[in-house]
């Protein structure tokens, strides 16, 4: 029988379906188009950097910091290469066990180096180098360096470091640098983590002499982070080299003599006002901050009894006892207040309404006139004067002689002292001023507080002509002039006069030299008040003991200086500083060509 055929077996295959499958493949081909476009055109630069900064990679080459010589040309702060550990994020494998390796290297608490990756985040570009370690010793650079292969992202950097050739000697001059801080990165967008930067001294004030700019290093790698070559893009410039007019030969002996002791030496140029010595004891090692100090060294620092890191020539300040008196004797001669051949009579003490102020010469020195008075120390005499003056007049005449206020020397941290006024008082202890605090003002006692260096630029005026020059660290800085002292040729003459006459005759008869003119006045000034019985310096507790003063100048030709010396609880000025200062005298002077007077007390 004959098969019929049916048109509903065979069916059109489903057009639905084939729309659908053709819809579905242009969605694919379309979203890897759209994707290609947004990879190559849209985002193709960016990638293209970053392809870049995976082959190429720019680094900064350090700057090393400018030198910095003495008055003579000897070397006192230098660059030798240092070795420091850095980390780059981007080829870390795993950062927590990398970071926990370091600290198993250098002993440097895991949590220190995390929280500097941290920091470092925010300061750093991607595939720059954050230092880790910012100094380490050669056998620690041996170590790393050995196992460097297992921990990629490591890097061993080479930068200069700062060394202080006389370390202890010149530390409170040139202070040291120490890693920037935050704060510091934060105002100076040129500083990157890890830089070293000035922290004290003249390494701080002029640090962006000693700086230096950083140059430009590009760097290629393979895949792994492996250097295959690099070339030199910017070249570093190095910091400007600076002379001072510090003599190194001076400061050693100065340091020397003073060792032991705390206190503070200053010898001055009259002249210009170049500083040619500043030293303070005790002193510390600023080669510790530069190499970076350990917490045990910070702490054994800032405990210390006597407290290394402070400058005494400008940072401490202290009564300045009968040193004072040449102040107040400028004060009465140029207010017409004081004939110099009138007499006022010492009998040992001054009574002002029931209060007894006592001279240092118990018995007293009979009638004085002003240049007596200052030779002989005469407490009395200046007990009279300055009740004559006032307050007003005197604190007037302090301010004008540059004190009160900072020098403005080249160093941070300058105290200004104080000379107290009835203003002054009025707001600081709510009370009127008294008759008894102007006794003591007049001989440098009671609220006045001082600093050597103002009492070396006060002596230097009455030497000079009556100019106040800035005290300059710096060889090459002209010299400038802040200020006169308020008095005329013949009365600076006088005080000058009696100044010599306390060397030939008086309570600085311990620097005396034959051939050379030298002018003193000795100062001995009370931290404590003491009873009517005064007690020898052995047998009083070392804080309660006085300060020593002395200040001085000296000629002999052409040459000439002044030289202060303070001693904290040292005794009596005459017998505790004059030593000193007549050994810094035969040291710029050359030893005396025939022994002086024998030293009086």
């Amino acid at each position: 029988m004959p098969i019929r055929s049916d048109s509903h077996d065979s069916q059109p295959a489903p057009k639905l379906g084939l729309i659908l499958l053709q819809f579905l493949t242009l969605v694919l081909f379309f979203c890897f188009g759209l994707r290609f476009w947004y990879l190559q055109v849209h985002k193709g630069a960016d990638f293209e950097e970053k392809a870049r900064q995976n082959q190429l990679r720019e680094e900064e080459v350090y700057a090393p910091r400018g030198r910095i010589l003495d008055r003579s040309g000897n070397l006192l702060a230098i660059n030798q290469p240092a070795y420091a550990l850095a980390i780059v994020r981007e080829d870390v494998e795993d950062e927590e066990a990398t970071l926990r390796q370091v600290s198993e290297w250098t002993s440097i608490p895991y949590e220190e180096l995390e929280e500097r990756m941290a920091k470092g985040r925010r300061k750093t570009k991607p595939f720059d180098r954050l230092i880790l370690v910012p100094d380490m010793d050669f056998e620690l650079v041996s170590l790393i360096e050995s196992n460097k292969i297992y921990w990629p992202g490591l890097e061993i950097v080479i930068r200069p470091r700062r060394v202080y050739l006389q370390g202890p000697l010149l530390a409170h001059i040139l202070g040291y640098v120490a890693e920037a801080n935050e704060k510091e990165l934060g105002e100076r967008p040129e500083l990157s983590m890890g830089d070293m930067v000035g922290k004290q001294g003249l390494e701080y004030m002029i640090e962006d002499k000693l700086r230096g700019e950083k140059g430009l290093k590009r760097v290629e790698v393979d895949a792994t982070g492996r250097r295959l070559k690099e070339f030199m893009v910017e070249q570093p410039r190095a910091g400007e080299s600076i002379a001072l007019s510090i003599d190194l030969g001076l400061q050693e002996k100065a340091s020397k003599l003073l060792e032991g002791q705390a206190g503070g030496i200053v010898v001055l140029d009259p002249d210009t006002g170049k500083v040619l010595a500043l030293v303070t004891q005790p002193t510390y090692d600023n080669n510790a901050f530069a190499a970076g100090l350990t917490r045990t060294q910070w702490n054994a620092l800032r405990s210390h009894p006597r407290n290394p890191l402070q400058n005494r020539v400008i940072q401490s300040v202290y009564p300045p006892g009968s040193v004072w008196k040449l102040l107040v004797a400028g004060c009465a001669l140029h207010e017409n207040m004081v004939d110099p051949n009138e007499t006022f009579f010492c009998g040992g003490s001054y009574r002002l309404g029931r209060r007894v102020f006592r001279c240092w010469r118990s018995w007293g020195h009979g009638n004085e006139n002003l240049m007596e008075a200052l030779v002989d120390s005469c407490d009395v005499y200046f007990y009279q004067l300055g009740e004559r003056l006032g307050v007003d007049r005197i604190s007037k005449f302090a301010f004008a002689c540059g004190f009160g206020k900072p020098t403005g020397i080249d160093l941070p941290h300058e105290k200004g002292g104080l000379v107290p006024t009835r203003a002054w008082k009025r707001k600081r202890f709510n009370e009127p001023w008294h008759g008894g605090e102007t006794l003591n003002l007049a001989i440098g006692q009671g609220f006045t507080l001082v600093q050597p260096l103002q009492v070396a630029r006060f002596v230097a005026a009455l030497l000079n002509g009556g100019k106040l020059y800035k005290p300059s660290l710096l060889r090459d800085e002209a010299p400038l002039v802040q200020g006169d002292v308020p008095m005329d040729e013949a009365q600076r003459q006088l005080i000058l006069e009696a100044m010599v006459k306390t060397v030939e005759e008086g309570t600085a008869r311990r620097i005396k030299r034959p051939d050379a003119v030298l002018g003193g006045k000795t100062g001995t000034a009370q931290v404590i008040r003491i009873g009517t019985e005064r007690l020898d310096k052995e047998d009083m507790p070392y804080m309660h003991r006085d300060h020593a003063w002395l200040a001085s100048w000296g000629q002999k030709g052409d040459k000439r200086y002044v030289v202060i010396c303070m001693i904290e609880h040292g005794g009596h000025g005459g017998s505790a500083a004059g030593p000193l200062v007549r050994e810094i005298y035969n040291y710029l002077f050359g030893e005396p060509e025939a022994e002086a007077a024998k030293p009086g007390n």
